[in-house]
């Protein structure tokens, strides 16, 4: 798509840091720069603001990824692209049946109301908890791994959703400020709200969860 949109050698394409790899490889497959640009705390997808700070005079693109069954502010987002002639790109994840969403939105309800000690995720408009990604905030310390590390004990299928950042691996090292991002891949925490847990696995997740939790609370 950048490539038939005319985007190659000398163009810049902002891009997200928080997620997978592919995004910044098909920018540099194109010819262009990928430059990271900050998401926004709630969505996990671009921030608009922070694209309008990272647009320069060889912007040509935007690529936006939306991210775990919460999509982008595509109407902010337009209007950056909008204001600057820039090309915007939507990267979207693969839709799972109506039934299939409807039971997860089930279990996601079921957990905001249920935990604590962790920070739910904001539903918002059209969430299709693809994922059901929490924030464990820590003392100040990594300890949302310790956390996963208890629930995997107690029997709960958890996961990291973003280890490493892409503007941390070596081939797209960049130095540059996404406080966001870093916190949300210190903080991140996928549980599981698939279709096909009963009510006991929710139940099961609950309590591994809240006996943690209150362990877990952020320092003031």
């Amino acid at each position: 798509m950048l490539r038939a949109a005319g985007v190659g050698v000398g163009d810049e394409v902002v891009v997200p840091a928080f997620g997978n790899v592919e995004v910044a490889e098909a920018v540099t497959l194109a010819g262009a720069l990928p430059v990271f640009a900050d998401i926004h705390p709630s969505t996990y997808c671009l921030d608009a603001s922070a694209v309008e700070a990272a647009v320069t005079p060889r912007t040509a693109a935007v690529v936006v990824v939306h991210r775990f069954g919460r999509p982008a502010d595509m109407r902010r987002l337009l209007e950056v692209g909008q204001r600057h002639g820039l090309l915007v790109l939507q990267e979207g994840e693969s839709e799972a049946p109506y039934d299939e969403v409807a039971q997860r939105r089930e279990r996601a309800c079921y957990l905001d109301g249920k935990l604590r000690g962790v920070r739910t995720p904001d539903g918002g408009d059209g969430h299709t908890y693809q994922q059901y990604v929490v924030r464990v905030p820590g003392n100040g310390r990594p300890d949302r791994d310790a956390f996963a590390r208890a629930l995997r004990g107690k029997g709960v299928d958890c996961r990291v959703p973003v280890k490493t950042p892409v503007h941390r691996l070596p081939e797209f090292r960049r130095c540059v400020s996404l406080p966001e991002t870093e916190r949300a891949a210190d903080e991140t925490l996928a549980l599981p709200v698939d279709a096909s847990l009963t009510k006991r696995d929710m139940q099961r997740v609950v309590a591994a969860c809240n006996a943690l939790g209150g362990l877990l609370q952020p320092a003031f």
